[in-house]
């Protein structure tokens, strides 16, 4: 292509902005891990508003690096500065809420999970994923029986889900009636932050949270925390082996879009010979477009699967909807979250 004045208006549209972004986003992921390894947001939280002297001073950086720093995070609305405070630097609210420990929706878990598995993040491991269709945590090896293997894994998985989990169960609670049941049963719920944001939206409503015992342990913590230990109870059990326990709504998140599609038939169809008439399986997860372009949100989760799991993809609103009627689910609706690119998959047993 000659570089033309015609060729040369073609940078002044928003493609030209989009693909310079991707390229220069990276620093911006590295930059947030550091942050938060260097304790960073909670240094600003707790004295709510420091100088860039002080923060040099505590965190023995000079100050062309920690300026570089602060600025990445002010450019990811983590940091705002001040400046009638003397120029002191202070955490934003989308900081406050999940980049704090005292925050329910405290993202310092997954960070740390990052932090501890940073190898598979890498140019060398992505590829090696591409090329081999294999995941990289853990060497390679299967990422759930591997946590069922090493029980502090599974504690640590489950800790570092609950921040991610909490962020999205506060949302989807409130695009659904749940008036009239009475029984929702978390299949694979984890911490059972569905299940705890569910009967807080739905004082009619009490929750099971299906786990293996590990993960059943850490939902027993949070249950506590929540004093909801009278409408929330665990049940141990494994999905594909065992039997579900009576309940009138099947809840998934997140658990499809880490199994291969013959996996996400067996667990419609079980539910749906599981549940009596009327019962209902509620799906949450980020979906694709139906011919798999986008969102962009998407599309990125899903490199994710292929980097952690064996067999895990994103599946599209299409893909989802016709494994619940081939399994004889009626009344099927898509609804979504309004949290980025979650929605609710609904259907009812006949």
């Amino acid at each position: 292509m000659e570089c033309t004045t015609e060729t040369l208006k073609m940078l002044e549209n928003d493609s030209a902005v989009r693909i310079f972004n991707v390229v220069l986003s990276l620093p911006a992921v590295q930059a947030l891990h550091v942050a938060h390894e260097l304790n960073l947001f909670e240094l600003i939280g707790a004295e709510n508003a420091l100088s860039l002297d002080a923060l040099s001073k505590t965190l023995h950086l000079q100050l062309r690096p920690l300026q570089a720093l602060l600025s990445m995070c002010m450019g990811l609305d983590l940091i705002t500065l001040n400046n009638n405070d003397n120029g002191c630097f202070a955490l934003t609210d989308t900081a406050k809420n999940f980049l704090l420990k005292e925050s329910p929706f405290y993202l310092g878990k997954a960070l740390e999970v990052n932090l501890m598995n940073a190898e598979i993040f890498s140019f060398k491991s992505l590829k090696k994923a591409l090329l081999e269709n294999n995941s990289q945590i853990y060497a390679g090896k299967e990422l759930f029986k591997t946590n069922e293997e090493q029980a502090e894994l599974a504690k640590n998985f489950t800790r570092c889900m609950h921040g991610k989990s909490m962020g999205m169960a506060g949302q989807w609670p409130n695009k659904i009636d749940l008036s009239k049941n009475k029984s929702l049963l978390d299949i694979g719920g984890g911490s059972g932050a569905h299940s705890i944001s569910a009967v807080l939206r739905w004082p009619n409503l009490k929750a099971t949270v299906y786990e293996r015992p590990t993960a059943a342990e850490i939902a027993e913590e949070y249950i506590e925390q929540f004093e909801l230990k009278n409408r929330i109870q665990t049940h141990i059990g494994d999905m594909f082996q065992d039997p579900f326990p009576p309940s009138d709504i099947h809840f998934y998140s997140d658990i499809f879009h880490d199994w291969p599609m013959e996996t996400c038939r067996f667990l419609v169809q079980k539910s749906y010979d599981a549940l009596k008439p009327k019962g209902r399986i509620v799906i949450h997860e980020m979906l694709f477009n139906d011919n798999k372009t986008g969102p962009y949100s998407v599309a990125c989760y899903n490199i994710m699967m292929l980097l952690w799991t064996q067999s895990g993809q994103q599946l599209s609103r299409k893909e989802l909807v016709g494994l619940l009627k081939e399994s004889g689910f009626i009344n099927i609706k898509v609804t979504p979250t309004g949290l980025g690119d979650w929605s609710l998959i609904e259907g009812q047993k006949a």
